[in-house]
């Protein structure tokens, strides 16, 4: 049930919306191509198994952990809410 100015749905559509926003960004910085046999950070061998489970793997597993620190992380403030929802 909607209340306010907000329809029916609404709310659901916004959870959708970020759902769909956080998915485009991470798809975004998938890695694609062939993968490297050595990391281009550090120089460290690859693993063939890490190269098998990563396509396109382009960091060595350390490398990638300080690489995945660096990534911002979400605010759960919903850009796409209406001004309606944002105002409660």
């Amino acid at each position: 049930m909607a209340s306010g100015w907000a329809k029916d749905g609404a709310a659901q559509e916004q959870i959708d919306a970020s759902i769909q926003d956080a998915l485009q960004g991470v798809r975004r910085r998938l890695p694609g191509g062939e993968s490297l046999k050595r990391c281009e950070e550090c120089g460290a061998e690859i693993p063939e198994a890490r190269r098998a489970a990563v396509r396109g793997v382009r960091l060595c597993l350390v490398c990638q952990n300080e690489a995945d620190k660096e990534i911002k992380t979400h605010s759960l403030y919903n850009r796409r809410g209406s001004k309606d929802s944002q105002l409660r």
